[in-house]
Formats: C-alpha cells, structure tokens, sequence
C-alpha cells in the first residue's frame, strides 16, 4: 500500500471513533439528564398504566416548573424498593383530607373535593386520614386505589425524590399516547 492511501484508511478510522464518540456522550447525556425510560411493574396505576407498559420520563421540566396536582411521576420512594409511578395528589402546604371514599384538600381554610376525571366515577379512596404537607412534599396515589402502596400507607414524598414527570407510554405500540 502507498502512503496516500494509508494515510485515507487512518482518516476514516479516526472519523468513525470520532462519530461513536460523539453518539456515546449524546445518548448519555439525553439519558440521564432530560429522559429516562422505566418499565411499569404492577397494577397500581391501572387503568391509566398497565404492566409491562414502557415509559418516557421526562427529567428536565420540574427544573423550572413545579409539579402540579394530577401529574404521573415517577420518583425514589421514602421506603425500600425500586422506583414508583404515582399521580400527585397534594402539594405542599395543603392538607390533603380522605373521607369517606373522598379526597379533599384544604388550603388557605378553603376546603374543595378533588375531581379526579382520570378515575372512574365507582372508585373510592380508603382509609380515612389527614395529611399536612410541609414546603417541600407531595402527596401521591395509585390510580388503582385498592391496589396501590402510596402516600397513604409511608406517607408524603420530597420534592428531591421526584426523577421526572412522566410524558409519553411507548409499549405497546398500541397505547401509544402523550400525557
């Protein structure tokens, strides 16, 4: 071989390792710094979420905005265990009031009932309870009540055990759909 093209063959090369580089730190960043993909596991979130449904989590927005109530979150849970999928219920400062199969948050001495359109209308919330929340703590549920190990059993989360909100169900292919 002549050094010419040699020297075309170091080239490439070196264009190839520089494109799997350049790849490599683009996929880590968008994976561990605005998306993280998570398989659902369990009935909790039913019928929103099913098992086995494959999920986006979007990592990035609750850096500039606070999460709102009827947000999916996925977040560190303040017991043992992988990460949970939920549906914020209370924000902070409110006291979040189960009575009698009903959830009602009282803030600012206004006590309104919560309409969760995303639940049907037979669903029920049990056992009765108050809850306060401090400045930084949410209050979460399963959209499957009878089946969820949530906020009304270990009690609030923090903001800082928040990963992301959840935006897209990706599995199957199916139940596509944007949240």
């Amino acid at each position: 071989m002549n050094k010419i093209s040699m020297k075309k063959i170091l080239l490439s090369f070196v264009e190839i390792v520089e494109i799997f580089v350049i790849c490599f730190f683009a996929v880590f960043l968008i994976r561990h710094f605005l998306v993280q993909p998570f398989l659902v596991s369990g009935q909790s979130m039913y019928p929103t979420f099913k098992n086995g449904n494959y999920i986006l989590t979007d990592e990035l927005s609750y850096r500039f905005e606070k999460p709102k109530r009827g947000d999916v979150i996925v977040f560190r849970p303040p017991v043992a265990g992988s990460f949970f999928i939920k549906r914020i219920i209370g924000l902070p400062g409110e006291e979040v009031i189960i009575k009698e199969g009903s959830v009602f948050i009282k803030k600012d001495n206004k006590i309104i009932k919560l309409k969760e359109k995303y639940l049907p209308s037979s669903v029920k919330t049990y056992p009765d309870l108050t809850v306060d929340l401090k400045k930084d703590q949410y209050f979460v549920l399963g959209d499957n009540r009878k089946r969820s190990y949530d906020s009304r059993f270990w009690g609030p989360i923090k903001k800082e055990d928040i990963v992301g909100k959840v935006k897209f169900r990706l599995w199957p292919p199916t139940a596509l759909a944007s949240f």
